[in-house]
């Protein structure tokens, strides 16, 4: 499913124009990136977490020119599916 595909479908749902959903759904995802990248988790009850996770610094190899690289601590987003989702989905 696209964001086009969500688009329809909520408009369809609500009777609200594509127009206004489109702007809801692009703020929404903009606001959880904003909050990510200030190291802040949003949650939303029932549906899952969107989580910071830090990565350790560890040590890589380069095998075409076989070399050791250094890869430093970093963050990433991550996705953590609330348990009513995760039943919904495993049924």
């Amino acid at each position: 499913m696209t964001k086009a595909d969500i688009v329809n479908e909520i408009a369809k749902n609500t009777g609200i124009d594509k127009a206004t959903v489109l702007n809801a759904v692009e703020s929404f995802m903009e606001v959880v990136k904003t909050s990510l990248s200030n190291e802040e988790n949003v949650y939303l009850r029932g549906f899952g977490s969107f989580i910071v996770k830090k990565r350790a610094q560890k040590t890589a190899r380069n095998i075409s020119k076989n070399t050791t690289i250094i890869i430093p601590e970093h963050n990433i987003p991550a996705f953590k599916p609330a348990k009513t989702f995760v039943n919904q989905v495993k049924k």
